[in-house]
C-alpha cells in the first residue's frame, strides 16, 4: 500500500496530526461559529466551492439539511463572476470551501453573497487569501502546507469543520466529544488493507462510486481521484439516482465502490450492490463487515464520522493504485495545484 515516498502518501499519513491539531486549536472556532448562526435565526445556507473542496461542501449540505431541516444549496461561482447576477440572501450563511482561496470566481461569488445579505464564511487551508478577504469570519483547517496536486487532507479537515459547525449549530455535545476520537481513528484507518480491490478497479472499463446522504459526498470525491491520480474513468451517483436510468451501463467489465455509512440510508446503498451484481460488475462495499466484497474501515461512534474515515482509508487505497499503473499521483497530467477560474 502507500510508501510515503510521495507527497500525497506523506500528506495522507499527516492526518491524525491535522485532527490533534484542529481539537487543540479550530474546534472552538468551528462550535462557536456554528452556534453564532444559530442565535441569528438564519433560514439557511448557501455553498461555495470547486472541485474536491466542492465535495466537502456536499458533505456539509447533508450534515445541515438531516440535522436541522434547513434548505443547503450550492451555487456556480458564474452566477456571480460571469453573469453578474445580483444574489437575494437576507436571512442566509454562504459557507465557501477551498483549499487555497486562490480562485476568483470563488472571491466574486462570496463577495456577491454578502452584497446580497448573506453571513459570509470560509473554510479555508491558506487563510491569507482573496477569498479570506471577501468573507466575515475565516476558519482555518490547520491541514498545513499540501505539495500534492490531488488533495487529501484539507478535504478531510474540512469535513472535520463541518462537523464543528454543525455540533455548535445545534449544540450538540455529544457530537463535539465524538470528534476527539478522529486522531485515533484516523491512526487505525492507516493501517487497512484494501489492497483485494486493485486488480479488479485497475481492469474495470468503467467504475462507479456510489453513495448517500453524507457518504455521497465521500463517493463523489472518490470518482473524482480515481480520474485525478489513476486516469480511470469513474462516475459518482446516489444509491437512488443511479436506478434512474445509470445502472444501465453496469455489467461485467464494471466496478463499483459503494460507501456505506450505519445511517437510514443503509438498506438502500444494500439493494444498490445487489442491483449492481445482479448486472454482473465486481462490488466493492466500504462499511459492512459482512459484505462478502467487504473494504475494511474501523468503527466510530457516531455514522456521521463514517465518511470521514472512509474517505482517509480510499485515498491510502488510490495512492498505492496510482503507482501501481504507472502515474504520478502528485502532478496528474494537466492540472496544477491552484486552478484560478472565472
Amino acid at each position: 500500500m502507500a510508501s510515503h515516498k510521495t507527497f500525497m502518501a506523506r500528506e495522507i499519513a499527516e492526518i491524525p496530526t491535522m485532527f490533534e491539531r484542529q481539537l487543540q486549536d479550530g474546534l472552538d472556532q468551528y462550535w462557536e461559529a456554528g452556534a453564532k448562526l444559530a442565535a441569528s435565526n438564519i433560514r439557511g445556507f448557501v455553498t461555495c466551492a470547486r472541485g474536491t473542496s466542492d465535495h466537502a461542501a456536499t458533505y456539509f449540505k447533508y450534515l445541515i439539511e438531516t440535522q436541522t431541516g434547513l434548505p443547503t444549496a450550492s451555487i456556480g461561482p458564474s452566477v456571480a463572476s460571469v453573469y453578474e447576477a445580483q444574489l437575494k440572501l437576507d436571512g442566509f450563511a454562504s459557507i465557501a470551501f477551498s483549499q487555497s482561496g486562490g480562485s476568483p470566481d470563488l472571491t466574486k461569488l462570496q463577495a456577491a453573497a454578502k452584497k446580497g445579505g448573506a453571513e459570509t464564511i470560509s473554510v479555508l487551508n491558506v487563510v491569507d487569501s482573496l477569498l479570506a478577504e471577501a468573507s466575515d469570519t475565516v476558519l482555518p483547517v490547520y491541514a498545513g502546507p499540501e505539495k500534492a496536486v490531488a488533495a487529501t487532507k484539507s478535504y478531510v479537515g474540512m469535513l472535520f469543520a463541518s462537523l464543528g459547525i454543525l455540533a455548535g449549530f445545534t449544540n450538540n455535545k455529544e457530537l463535539k466529544t465524538a470528534l476527539a476520537d478522529l486522531p485515533q481513528l484516523a491512526q487505525a484507518t492507516l493501517q487497512v488493507d484494501w489492497g483485494a480491490a486493485s486488480v479488479p478497479v485497475a481492469r474495470a472499463g468503467s467504475l462507479f462510486c456510489i453513495g448517500r446522504g453524507p457518504g455521497y459526498a465521500v463517493a463523489a470525491e472518490a470518482a473524482l481521484k480515481f480520474k485525478e491520480t489513476c486516469r480511470l474513468h469513474a462516475e459518482a451517483y446516489s444509491a437512488a439516482e443511479m436506478l434512474h436510468g445509470p445502472v444501465a451501463i453496469a455489467g461485467d467489465q464494471f466496478a463499483a465502490m459503494l460507501f456505506r455509512t450505519n445511517d437510514a440510508a443503509a438498506q438502500s446503498i444494500d439493494a444498490a450492490a445487489m442491483k449492481l451484481r445482479q448486472q454482473g460488475a465486481t462490488v466493492f462495499m466500504i462499511g459492512d463487515a459482512s459484505d462478502k466484497q467487504s473494504l475494511p474501515v474501523p468503527s466510530s461512534t457516531n455514522p456521521l464520522l463514517d465518511p470521514v474515515l472512509q474517505a482517509i482509508a480510499f485515498y491510502r487505497f488510490v495512492e498505492d493504485l496510482s503507482l501501481r499503473l504507472g502515474q504520478n499521483p502528485d502532478a496528474p497530467a494537466g492540472l496544477k495545484k491552484v486552478t484560478e477560474t472565472v
